[in-house]
This record gives structure tokens, C-alpha cells and sequence, in this order.
């Protein structure tokens, strides 16, 4: 089973960039479909993007289309996501997912293996 290390996070000033990593374990990363999700102060945890194994095809949440993007590199066992244009409200832990049976638009309703997650801070 890959095991999952998110990087990247930190605090920035509303419109800045940040770009997450996150480094998978294992020889069969392209195997997994993977993405990213985020968790608010006393929220829920919500979908922000996916990715497929191989032939990148993405899916993105409404409220970060446009802004964000996620990519992958097989031969780096990494998974990114690049966040511009960044709002008050994209303040959270964001997570790093997983799955090796659901294609990317299934991983919209989550993965099977998870981070620990990193905390992404935007200050107005």
C-alpha cells in the first residue's frame, strides 16, 4: 500500500501563489489515481481535484477551477498541486489521497489512502 507525505504548506498573503507536494512510496505509484482535499476550521473535509494514473484527465472543484492545478510525476512518485491566486477562504489542511481501484472522478467522493496533511494559511 503507497504511503502518502504532503509538503508545501505554509502562510501567505491573499493573492500568492503556493505549490503542494506530495511524495508517495512504493514502485506502483502510477498505479494510483490521485488527489487533493482540504478540510476548514469546523468544516467537513471537501473534494478540491483529482488526477488519473496516466493519461491526465483532471476534475476540479467549482470553487478552485480556474485557480489551482494538479499534476503528477510517475517517475518522481510525486503528485502536485499548484494553488494561484489565493483567498482567505482556501485556508486549511489539504490533503493528500490515493486510490488504486477508483478512476479520478470517482476519488471526487474521496481516496482510500490519506496524508497527514499540511496547513495552508491565506491572510487578507
Amino acid at each position: 500500500q503507497v504511503q502518502l507525505v504532503e509538503s508545501g504548506g505554509g502562510l501567505v498573503q491573499a493573492g500568492g501563489s503556493l505549490r503542494l507536494s506530495c511524495a508517495a512510496s512504493g514502485r506502483t505509484f502510477r498505479s494510483y489515481a490521485m488527489g487533493w482535499f482540504r478540510q476548514a476550521p469546523g468544516k467537513e473535509r471537501e473534494f478540491v481535484a483529482t488526477i488519473s494514473r496516466s493519461d491526465g484527465n483532471t476534475y476540479y472543484a467549482d470553487s478552485v477551477k480556474g485557480r489551482f492545478t494538479i499534476s503528477r510525476d510517475n517517475a518522481k512518485n510525486t503528485a502536485y498541486l499548484q494553488m494561484n491566486s489565493l483567498k482567505p477562504e482556501d485556508t486549511a489542511v489539504y490533503y493528500c489521497a490515493a486510490s488504486f481501484s477508483r478512476t479520478a472522478q470517482d476519488m471526487i467522493n474521496g481516496g482510500d489512502t490519506w496524508g497527514k496533511g499540511t496547513l495552508v494559511t491565506v491572510s487578507s
